[in-house]
């Protein structure tokens, strides 16, 4: 195990360099003067100088790209050009509201996906089976950017049920929670549903059956555990999709969380923190992948770490 745990942190150390190293190109190949943007665009060619020089945005990309990584690895982000602050307190801040949302949009797929896929799978070939299977390819189909204002439109407009936006109740996060876990409710479905169909059909059920299990007994405590290895497998890389739907979703729903932010700073051009809220992302998601692989152990004790 803790040989396991050594070797994927060392894999982790080029994928978060190629992201730092991507994420600075790309902005920096984004049209646009950040000292411009902050001065208007009415400001004298000098005072954009000067703040260009203030800044450091006149040095080489290759200095530039040089303290950025330098800052990283010691855990300093930089300084925001847009409030001045620095960006791990100002990601910081944002990230409990990030992560009050992810965990929500979760909760809702999870809560639901999971018993319709078991459902469809005892149901198979069944109109409950059909069913569940159209919901699935709806949630799939319909993007979040158009399911939110379609929520609020209907939900907190018409209705008056719930409020359209912002943090601070249970209310506010309903919106946004199911507009972000829509998608994912519906790929983990139909994973479910076909992972436990193809473990339903294996000998040891058949067997568990022959002893004198229940139908019940036999998919829930011997089917199902061993069926959620691919389930748990998506759940993880779908993390990174839950990761990126919460910019969109945040943006719509005026949540101040860490996706709200990137969108604000891609604005303003404000180079350290779009690169460090991605950066962030990226940690997330290696860490999440990580902690799913020591998952399989738990779930399938045929699996060792060498």
């Amino acid at each position: 195990m803790i040989r396991f745990l050594v070797r994927r942190l060392v894999l982790t150390i080029p994928v978060l360099l190629g992201v730092a190293t991507l994420v600075f190109a790309l902005m920096h190949l984004i049209p646009g003067d950040p000292a411009q943007a902050m001065l208007g665009e009415t400001a004298a060619e000098e005072d954009i100088a000067a703040l260009r020089a203030r800044l450091g945005l006149d040095r080489p990309l290759s200095v530039q790209y040089g303290r950025f990584l330098r800052g990283a690895v010691g855990g300093d982000l930089g300084t925001s050009l847009r409030t001045g602050e620095p960006v791990a307190d100002a990601i910081v801040a944002r990230l409990p509201a990030t992560f009050e949302l992810a965990v929500a949009a979760l909760l809702v797929a999870l809560g639901v996906a999971i018993p319709l896929g078991i459902l469809a799978a005892v149901r198979q070939g069944t109109l409950v089976d059909h069913g569940a299977t159209a919901v699935a390819l709806a949630g799939v189909s319909i993007p979040n950017f158009w399911l939110g204002p379609l929520l609020a439109i209907v939900f907190a407009v018409e209705l008056g049920w719930l409020p359209v936006s912002g943090r601070g109740t249970v209310a506010h996060l309903v919106l946004p929670a199911i507009t972000l876990g829509t998608a994912l409710t519906a790929v983990l479905a139909r994973m479910t549903r076909a992972s436990l169909v193809e473990e339903l059909r294996k000998p040891y059920v058949q067997a568990a059956r022959a002893r004198g299990a229940s139908r019940t007994r036999a998919v829930l405590r011997h089917a199902l555990p061993n069926s959620l290895i691919p389930v748990v497998t998506l759940v993880g890389l779908q993390c990174g999709a839950v990761l990126g739907g919460a910019v969109i979703t945040e943006t719509i729903f005026a949540w101040p969380g860490v996706g709200r932010l990137l969108v604000q700073s891609i604005g303003f051009r404000d180079y350290p923190m779009v690169q460090g809220c991605v950066l962030l992302i990226a940690v997330i998601y290696v860490g999440v992948n990580l902690v799913v692989d020591l998952a399989y152990g738990l779930l399938d004790p045929r699996i060792r770490y060498t």
